[in-house]
């Protein structure tokens, strides 16, 4: 697909976690995939590392066991206290949009299995060791975070949209199983992906700067 020619700022604040406005019924170029990977292979990373890996999976099947174990995981996540309709509730002027995102969370784990490409983040090493320190395991986030984020906005400035998603890391040893992924290699993420219907996305509504800024001390 021919790129949106979007300025850096307008990709930086118009990238959303897109879940319903996704053409699920056509197919993604994978010039356009391999192109988001290579710009993702420049972020940073600490030492210079490189320690991640990404599993492409386009196989119908796969996609298809995948969104069984995520449904199952959103059906836990949908009526624990961290679903969207739950955070913001001293705010009544957020209810309208929150109530927005749990719709499209919804719409996004009954959709999963028709996603033309799911995309899975991993780290060479693990986090979740006991003992292991702080510094180690935020390097560890900081260094593959930027990657998938750079491969998110070269996504929608070829007009592809993605939503970072955790869920079904429940059950990563299931899909790591099913992907070959060994347990040593820790996936991160889950991203869908699809070419988007309209290109048009918005900045969001957020909180203001002087609300969550502090200079010098908190």
């Amino acid at each position: 697909m021919p790129k949106l020619n979007l300025s850096a700022d307008e990709v930086l604040t118009t990238t959303r976690a897109v879940r319903k406005r996704l053409d699920l019924d056509r197919a993604l170029d994978m010039d356009d995939i391999r192109q988001c990977l290579e710009i993702a292979l420049q972020g940073p990373s600490g030492s210079n590392s490189q320690g991640w890996s990404f599993v492409l999976v386009t196989d119908r099947g796969k996609i298809e066991a995948i969104a069984k174990y995520y449904q199952q995981a959103f059906a836990e996540y949908e009526a624990g206290p961290h679903q969207p309709t739950r955070h913001h509730v001293d705010n009544p002027a957020m209810a309208k949009t929150q109530e927005r995102v749990l719709d499209s969370a919804q719409y996004l784990a009954a959709s999963l299995g028709k996603m033309p490409a799911l995309l899975i983040p991993c780290c060479n090493g693990r986090a979740d060791i006991p003992g292991l320190p702080l510094s180690a395991t935020a390097s560890m986030f900081g260094s593959i975070l930027p990657a998938v984020w750079s491969f998110m906005l070269a996504a929608r400035e070829r007009g592809i949209g993605t939503c970072w998603t955790t869920l079904h890391l429940q059950y990563e040893r299931e899909v790591g199983a099913l992907l070959g992924i060994t347990p040593d290699q820790m996936q991160v993420a889950l991203i869908p992906m699809a070419y988007t219907i309209g290109t048009d996305f918005k900045q969001a509504p957020r909180k203001s700067l002087d609300s969550v800024l502090h200079i010098n001390s908190w």
